[in-house]
């Protein structure tokens, strides 16, 4: 059985990172698949998804380490091409990636105790997201 839904969020981009995991479990829950695997996809080339600890210290972590590794101020070859001034958000969306495969057994998705599913909208301005969740599985 496959079941799908969607999940529709305000972002303000620059990195902000958003728990969906309580959606996710709402959805699981509307499903009624008991066992399988949950699939989380973000739609667009700015923004990923991922799983983190939420709460502040890491969150900001994150952040910071992003920026290490992704500087928004570098001078991106798409910025030159399209002027839009977002280079940086698809290299760092490229490297989180758009997708998270979650186990389900017994209705309950196998994350770790303190692991919660996220969302990051690398992009320069705000934007509307929408993840589509597909369960595939059996009741």
């Amino acid at each position: 059985m496959i079941y799908q839904d969607s999940i529709e969020i305000s972002t303000q981009g620059f990195c902000d990172v958003i728990n969906i995991t309580k959606k996710v479990e709402d959805i699981v829950v509307a499903s009624e698949i008991k066992n399988g695997l949950i699939a989380v996809f973000v739609n667009g080339s700015t923004a990923g998804v991922t799983t983190l600890e939420y709460e502040a210290g890491a969150v900001s972590d994150f952040r910071e380490a992003i920026e290490r590794l992704v500087p928004q101020s570098f001078n991106y070859q798409h910025n030159a091409k399209w002027g839009d001034g977002n280079g940086f958000s698809h290299i760092r969306a490229a490297i989180l990636g758009p997708s998270l495969v979650i186990p389900l057994a017994d209705e309950k998705m196998l994350l770790g105790t303190w692991q919660q599913v996220i969302v990051v909208d690398f992009d320069n301005r705000r934007r509307q997201r929408q993840v589509l969740i597909q369960i595939v599985g059996g009741k």
